[in-house]
């Protein structure tokens, strides 16, 4: 089987978030089930740099006003095909907001290119290679089985997968005209959302399948409180719709041979991971007292929960603990942990940004992640947690829900807990959680169980390649 997918990061190349690691990982968890996938991706200044050797295989004279080429490579086992298109990828800022943190004003122009280019290689405009089915990824590629629908890959199965159904991709009506689609897109069966243009909605209306990443997840979009507005339409396309969990490259995130930490280990050692904690408390400027350091590798928004934990750091330091915060986000936030830090020196530190190498040490030195998200479509970083041996202590909700099995007395006796949950997501839910976490902490043996259990959880992608392999079959099947 043939597949094309298209996203706008691909790990190891470029990353914002979760979206990056899981196209970066789907294509190799696919091959064993006899599926080839190639990802279309835009070239960024950052990703053209990485690429060796690069060829052209197809192009446009005309690109929404400006030439693209299309380049095959192969980059650590992916085979990508890159949008090569200057005048709308080779930007200063980041893949989608400027220097100063506003969004490019053509974004809906440069997505929609890399959306039609999608549709044009499905409908056949690489002459050696030709896709038995399309899987998009987000707003920035949902516009793929919308001009598929009108073009001549109308047939081609595809697949969306939403990954946070917040970005939505909504533009104002006055961008239509430029999106080369017929006049009849401009309508609520396809692009038309309370009057503006709706990428992601466009792509909901027409992709043959809908995904999201986690079964909970799957269900609470269904509702006004998560839904964000699409959750009349997911509710009329039900039965195309189904929550996968997303797995974690288990080859990049392995404590027993990763070459970002200090001292690898594994679940019949977790003594080594002294030399980790070591190695992070230097880094944060920690001092030597006992008690358990949590960590955050965040956003640091509202949405992930983070004014919450804000509210609880000087319970965490007053209980013994420390925090170690690594993210980026709203300035007030980002104040709010650099007060804490300043309070409290020794024992909170805060770095502010992302630091992949960095991630891979809080993890391994950790003694506990802390994920307290009103909502969350699967969660990528409690799965690290897991495989770290970093017990997980994460609100119950989407993916969290799904991944994390709560330490209460039951699951304890039968020795089956992952890390704790908690609900609502308020600052007394959350010390709550932390009271149960610093308890547990203070019995060794319990710890230690915890976090053998959790280094023993399967987080790979073996389960959910196995489900997208029969989702892709019985598309193909329904010809």
């Amino acid at each position: 089987m043939e597949v094309l997918s298209v996203a706008s990061e691909v790990f190891p190349l470029i990353k914002t978030g979760g979206l990056a690691d899981v196209a970066g990982a789907l294509p190799a968890a696919m091959k064993p089930h006899g599926v080839r996938m190639r990802t279309l991706m835009p070239g960024y200044p950052v990703v053209m740099q990485k690429l060796k050797k690069p060829q052209k295989i197809g192009g446009f004279d005309n690109l929404f006003g400006y030439p693209a080429s299309i380049l095959a490579v192969d980059h650590d086992g992916l085979d990508l095909l890159v949008l090569d298109a200057p005048e709308l990828f080779d930007r200063d800022g980041g893949p989608y907001v400027d220097k100063t943190g506003l969004d490019y004003v053509d974004n809906f122009r440069r997505f929609a290119a890399l959306s039609l280019t999608a549709a044009e290689i499905a409908g056949g405009l690489l002459p050696s290679w030709k896709p038995d089915l399309v899987h998009v990824h987000d707003w920035q590629a949902a516009l793929t089985p919308v001009y598929m629908r009108f073009g001549p890959a109308h047939a081609t199965p595809t697949v969306l997968t939403i990954h946070n159904i917040a970005f939505q991709g909504q533009f104002g009506p006055d961008v239509f005209p430029e999106l080369a689609l017929p006049r009849e897109a401009f309508s609520m069966s396809y692009v038309e959302y309370f009057g503006d243009v709706g990428f992601l909605k466009g792509g909901l209306q027409t992709a043959n399948a809908i995904t999201t990443v986690s079964p909970s997840y799957a269900q609470e979009i269904l509702t006004p409180e998560f839904g964000m507005g699409f959750e009349g339409l997911l509710t009329a396309r039900l039965s195309s719709l189904s929550g996968i969990v997303n797995g974690i490259d288990t080859d990049v995130w392995n404590p027993q041979t990763d070459k970002n930490i200090t001292e690898t280990y594994g679940p019949n050692s977790l003594k080594k991971r002294e030399a980790n904690r070591k190695a992070l408390s230097a880094h944060f400027g920690f001092d030597n007292a006992p008690g358990p350091i949590f960590c955050v590798v965040s956003r640091l928004t509202w949405q992930k929960g983070m004014d919450v934990l804000a509210e609880v750091i000087d319970d965490i330091v007053d209980n013994g603990g420390k925090l170690a915060v690594l993210g980026s986000g709203d300035p007030v936030l980002e104040n709010a942990f650099i007060s804490a830090a300043t309070r409290h020196p020794g024992r909170v530190g805060m770095v502010i940004g992302y630091n992949e190498p960095l991630s891979h040490l809080m993890q391994a030195g950790a003694d506990a992640i802390l994920i307290p998200s009103r909502f969350e479509p699967c969660g990528l970083t409690q799965l690290y947690g897991l495989r770290y041996g970093c017990v997980p202590i994460v609100a119950h909700t989407g993916g969290l829900a799904d991944t994390i099995i709560d330490a209460n007395e039951a699951a304890l006796a039968a020795k089956v807990a992952t890390g704790f949950q908690f609900s609502p997501v308020s600052a007394a839910s959350l010390r709550q959680a932390l009271r149960r976490a610093f308890a547990a902490y203070r019995q060794p043996k319990i710890w230690a169980r915890l976090q053998a259990q959790g280094m023993k959880s399967d987080v790979s992608w073996d389960m959910s390649a196995h489900r997208y392999a029969d989702l892709y079959s019985s598309l193909l099947a329904k010809g």
